[in-house]
C-alpha cells in the first residue's frame, strides 16, 4: 500500500509555518463514511489505506511524523542514538505511557511487538520491513521466536542491532507494523485481536458493529497532552459515496472517506459551494495491474510485455476525469529515483498481437482480472478488458470487496491479474525502497504478502540491499541512482502494467477545522484524525 506522501523537499517548503492559523478547539463528534467495511485493526496485519489512519490513531510507535508532513519526529521514543557504524540503535522510551487497558508500556512491549510482526504465524504482510534486524532469518525460518538483535536494557531502554546499515530504519520504526501492542491483550483475543485492538494511541475502539459502524473515542490517558481534539469519531460503513456527498452537504457527514466519485468530480469541483469542501493533495502513488508471473501464460515475458502494450493508459486517465498522469514505471514522478528518461513499453496494439503470436498464443487466451467493487474501479477494469479483447485476451472481471481482492491477490493459485485501484501502492514512507520490498521484492512474494505478481528477482534483491546500506549522507546521490536502475531493470521483466499516478482528494464539511494537509496527510492516510478538530 501505502502512505500518501509528499517528497521531503516539498514538505520542507510547505510546512515551515504552522499548519493552521486558527486555534484548535477540543470536543465534538465527527462522522466519517466508507462504502466497504474495515478488514482488521491489528497493526501487524492491516495494510490498506482505509484502516491505515485508524490504526495509527489507536497505536503508538517509536517514531512518527510531524502532522501533515514527511518530517520524522520522536514519539514513544523520548530519545535515540545511532552507533558510528550505523548498526546499533539505542532507544529511550517516554516514561508513563499507558496502554488503553491501563498498563504502562515498557521496552519489553516494543520487543514483543516487533517479534510478533516478524513471526510467520502472524502472517504479517509487513514482516519483510524488519529483515535488517539481526535474528530475522531465524524467526522467519522457524528456528526462533525472538529477534536476537533486540536487547531490553530495562523498562525504559532497548537496543536494536542491524545486520547491515539501513538508510530507512527510522522510517520503518514509524510505520504501522512497528506499532506497540500489549502481549496479554493479543493472547486474550487471539485471531480476533484485530476486532478488539488495544494500543497506546490517541483513540480507543469503543464499538464495532460489522458492516455498520465503528466508534473511536478519545483516550483520556494519551501521553501527548491536549490530543486528540475530538471526543468521538463514528465511521459509518456501507455508505454509497454519492449518498455520502449529499449527506455531507446537509451537514450529516463530516468526511466522505471515499471522496468524490469520478462521474461527479467535474461537477463537484466546478460548483462554487462544493469546491470549497474539496481538499487536494499530492501523493506518492502508483496504480498498476499485477501479472502473476508464476501462473501460465503469465510466466512468459512476451505475454506480460504484450499486455503492457495493449492497455491504453490515456483512456483510463480520462475515465477518472484527468485526476492522474499515465505511468511507465513503478515509482511515481515525485519520488527520488524516478527515471525521467525512461519511456517504458509503448501503447501498440499490433506490437502486442505480434508478441502473443511469438509466444504461441496468436488466438489469445482466457483469464481473470480482480478489481475492488467501488467506483470507478470496475469501470477501469472494463476499459482494460476491452483493450485486451482487441489482442485476443478474453478477460472475466471479478469485482469484489477490497478485503476479498487483497486475499485473492496474495494467493498462489488465484487472481492472475489484479487492478490495484483503491488499493494502489501509496508509500509507507517517502523513500524509493518502499516501492520495492513489499510489492516487487522476494520478501513480499509470499502468501499474505502484497507482491501479487509473486515476482522474485534475487539479483535485484541483492542490489536493493546494497542501496539500502548506503546510510551516510554523502552516499545519497549514489543511492538514488542505484534505485533508479533497480526499478527500470524490474520493468524489463514486466511483472506489472503501471497505469497512472493519481492525486488524492478528500471532502470535508464546513464545520471541520485544521489545515488541509491533515486531510490528505502524507503518512496518516487518508486523514490525520489526531489533529483535526470541530470549529
Amino acid at each position: 500500500m501505502k502512505i500518501n506522501a509528499l517528497t521531503l523537499a516539498v514538505a520542507a517548503t510547505l510546512f515551515t509555518t504552522p499548519l493552521w492559523a486558527d486555534t484548535p478547539k477540543s470536543g465534538g463528534d465527527v462522522v466519517v463514511t466508507y462504502q466497504n467495511d474495515v478488514a482488521t485493526l491489528d497493526p501487524a496485519i492491516g495494510y490498506d489505506w482505509q484502516n491505515w489512519s485508524m490504526i495509527k490513531s489507536l497505536f503508538g510507535r517509536l517514531m512518527d511524523y510531524k502532522p501533515g508532513t514527511t518530517e520524522l519526529v520522536k514519539s514513544l521514543a523520548e530519545d535515540y542514538s545511532i552507533s558510528a557504524d550505523g548498526l546499533v540503535y539505542s532507544f529511550t522510551l517516554v516514561r508513563g505511557v499507558k496502554f488503553q487497558n491501563g498498563r504502562e508500556l515498557v521496552a519489553n512491549d516494543v520487543k514483543y511487538s516487533l517479534e510478533r510482526t516478524v513471526n510467520p504465524k502472524t502472517q504479517s504482510p509487513g514482516a519483510g520491513f524488519f529483515s535488517s534486524i539481526v535474528g530475522y532469518e531465524d524467526v522467519t525460518g522457524g528456528k526462533s521466536t525472538t529477534l536476537s538483535g533486540i536487547k531490553v536494557v530495562d523498562d525504559q531502554h532497548l537496543t536494536i542491532t542491524l545486520s547491515a546499515p539501513n538508510a530507512t530504519f527510522l522510517h520503518i520504526m514509524a510505520i504501522n507494523f512497528a506499532s506497540v501492542v500489549p502481549k496479554e491483550a493479543v493472547e486474550q483475543w487471539g485471531a480476533d485481536f484485530g476486532k478488539h485492538p488495544v494500543g497506546s494511541g490517541a483513540f480507543s475502539l469503543a464499538e464495532w458493529k460489522l458492516g455498520q459502524k465503528l466508534e473511536l473515542v478519545k483516550n483520556p490517558n494519551y501521553f501527548q497532552k491536549g490530543l486528540p481534539y475530538v471526543d468521538k469519531i463514528t465511521f459509518e460503513i456501507g455508505q454509497d459515496p454519492t449518498v455520502a456527498l449529499l449527506r455531507l452537504n446537509k451537514g450529516e457527514v463530516d468526511i466522505a472517506g471515499d471522496g468524490v466519485p469520478p462521474a461527479q468530480f467535474l461537477q463537484f469541483k466546478n460548483d462554487p459551494a462544493s469546491k470549497q469542501l474539496l481538499v487536494t493533495g499530492n501523493q506518492l502513488q502508483t496504480g498498476y495491474v499485477t501479472l502473476k508471473t508464476t501462473l501460465p501464460p503469465f510466466d512468459n515475458l512476451k505475454v506480460r510485455q504484450a499486455i503492457n502494450m495493449a492497455i491504453s493508459k490515456e483512456r483510463i486517465v480520462r475515465i477518472i476525469n484527468g485526476r492522474a498522469v499515465p505511468a511507465n514505471q513503478p515509482l511515481p514522478p515525485a519520488m527520488p529515483g524516478y527515471d525521467t528518461q525512461y519511456k517504458g513499453l509503448p501503447y501498440d496494439v499490433e506490437g502486442a498481437k505480434k508478441l502473443l503470436a511469438d509466444a504461441g498464443l496468436a488466438k489469445g487466451f482466457d483469464t481473470e482480472l480482480y478489481v475492488m467493487n467501488t467506483d470507478p474501479q470496475p469501470r477501469i477494469a472494463q476499459s482494460i478488458q476491452q483493450d485486451l479483447a482487441k489482442v485476443g485476451i478474453r478477460v472475466q472481471i471479478k469485482s469484489l470487496a477490497q478485503a476479498n481482492v487483497i486475499a485473492a491477490g496474495s494467493s498462489k493459485n488465484q487472481a492472475p491479474m489484479v487492478w490495484s485501484g483503491g488499493m494502489a501502492w501509496i508509500a509507507d514512507f517517502p523513500d524509493p525502497s518502499n516501492f520495492y520490498g513489499p510489492i516487487l521484492g522476494c520478501t513480499g512474494a509470499v502468501e499474505g504478502g502484497w507482491n501479487w505478481s509473486l515476482y522474485c528477482n534475487k539479483a535485484l534483491d541483492e542490489r536493493a540491499a546494497k542501496a539500502d546500506a548506503m546510510a551516510r549522507p554523502e552516499q545519497q546521490a549514489e543511492r538514488t541512482e542505484a534505485w533508479k536502475k533497480i526499478f527500470t531493470d524490474a520493468m524489463a521483466d514486466a511483472p506489472w502494467v503501471p497505469i497512472f499516478n493519481e492525486q488524492r482528494f478528500t471532502v470535508r464539511s464546513k464545520r471541520m477545522g485544521g489545515d488541509d494537509a491533515l486531510y490528505v496527510d502524507p503518512v496518516h492516510v487518508p486523514v490525520n484524525y489526531d489533529y483535526i478538530w470541530v470549529k
